[in-house]
């Protein structure tokens, strides 16, 4: 029992989580901010913000991952 616990604390789906789903608000909320004219290079995706909405849910699914499993080993 005293393994399952040491070896959740190594575990880095909540930390990851964590930051994918950090830096997909800061990418969403600059590419909805930002002007128009920096994706002339992109043929006019706004990439930062599609990137931003895939981190965000790739940090969502992975916090959820994470605390879901944390609950099932610790009951």
């Amino acid at each position: 029992m005293s393994d399952q616990r040491s070896l959740h604390l190594f575990d880095l789906k909540t930390p990851l989580g964590g930051l994918l789903l950090f830096y997909g608000i800061v990418l969403t909320i600059y590419g909805l901010v930002s002007d128009a004219s920096l994706y002339e290079r992109s043929l006019g995706i706004n990439v930062n913000l599609w990137w931003g909405l895939f981190m965000l849910v790739g940090g969502v699914a992975t916090l959820v991952w994470g605390l879901r499993g944390s609950r099932s080993q610790s009951g």
